[in-house]
């Protein structure tokens, strides 16, 4: 089971404005924003199973690693899991609107399961994202 995944960007600010636009339908909220040497950014949806009411998964760092490598984390697929198709339409809707590009439409996607329903946005470090409903309609 995954706890949290971090994506380096080169544009901090960028990243927040698009990822807050896109994972607002999903229930998603900035719940961390600090510098320690770099400007880190993190992303968190409601939890009653944790202390706070709320799990960071998602975390942004501002600029390349001090250990070298590319200075942004691009060509990844991530996904969120929506609870409805309604939330998969409206994430990507404000995708799109924050400056996503299209990668597939709202749909169903039923060479991966009959109920599969989802929607891809590339985003502006070039990652592949995508929100899914995994119940019938």
């Amino acid at each position: 089971m995954l706890d949290h995944m971090t994506f380096r960007v080169t544009d901090i600010a960028r990243a927040k404005a698009f990822y807050s636009a896109a994972l607002a339908p999903l229930g998603y909220s900035v719940c961390f924003e600090g510098n320690y040497g770099v400007n880190i950014l993190g992303f968190a949806y409601p939890d009653c199973a944790e202390p706070d009411g709320k799990k960071a998964d998602v975390w942004f760092i501002d600029g390349p690693s001090p250990y070298g490598g590319p200075s942004a984390t691009t060509g990844c697929h991530l996904a969120w899991r929506a609870e409805t198709r309604a939330q998969v339409d409206g994430f990507y809707l404000a995708a799109i609107a924050a400056g996503g590009k299209d990668n597939g439409a709202p749909g169903v996607r039923p060479d991966y399961h009959p109920d599969y329903y989802g929607a891809f946005v590339i985003d502006p470090e070039g990652n592949n994202i995508e929100a899914v409903c995994h119940l019938p309609g």
